[in-house]
């Protein structure tokens, strides 16, 4: 099975609320996006936004310029149906992260909260890092999340990639400027508890 194929199996199978990595707001990434971004202004692209609240809550802060990215077009549907007439402030994009041609220098930050650990493959994490590096302005802002060294080994069916704030941000290279990292204790909807971690880097 296809990644997408998987994904959209996944979003048209469950509720949002019945995934394990769903929760009604993203406290620590709103937080991390308001410390990386200058103003409501700022360029933002969510990869792998799926059906997250993020986007709800970033409109709600007045940000003006969000880009949502997910390979999954039935995710991408079910928020535009949940944010109504306020979904056209929102630019649109269903694709495959490792593969899409980016606007270069579009984008001030960019937040992924649990995509770039699903990729197991070295080819699709260098794919992954080059579209960062080539989407992103100079200066710009990159947080990532993903399981930590104490997370699961797997999560929807699928394998996934577990670091700690070294390993994380090696992985982007020496462009990229470790600011901060974190990590979460995330309550599933399902009563266990997953560790995230987060790394907020610089690109230089």
């Amino acid at each position: 099975m296809g990644s997408q194929t998987h994904w959209e199996k996944i979003y048209t199978e469950k509720d949002p609320n019945a995934v394990s990595w769903y929760r009604p707001h993203l406290e620590t990434s709103l937080a991390l996006i308001e410390k990386a971004s200058a103003s409501i202004s700022a360029s933002i692209i969510d990869v792998g936004g799926g059906e997250s609240t993020l986007v709800d809550d970033l409109l709600a802060r007045g940000y003006e310029n969000i880009t949502v990215l997910d390979i999954s077009q039935t995710a991408i549907d079910a928020n535009k149906k949940r944010l109504g007439k306020a979904s056209e402030r929102v630019h649109w994009l269903v694709a495959d992260i490792t593969t899409i041609d980016l606007e270069p220098s579009a984008y001030d930050v960019w937040h992924d909260r649990a995509v770039f650990h699903f990729l197991t493959s070295p080819s699709d994490r260098l794919a992954y890092v080059r579209q960062v590096t080539r989407a992103m302005k100079p200066g710009g802002n990159v947080i990532v999340s993903t399981f930590g060294s104490e997370g699961p080994t797997k999560c929807s069916g699928l394998e996934v990639v577990r670091y700690d704030a070294d390993s994380l941000h090696q992985e982007f290279g020496v462009r990229f400027r470790l600011v901060d990292s974190c990590k979460e204790l995330h309550q599933t909807p399902f009563g266990t508890v997953q560790q995230f971690l987060y790394c907020l880097c610089r690109i230089e």
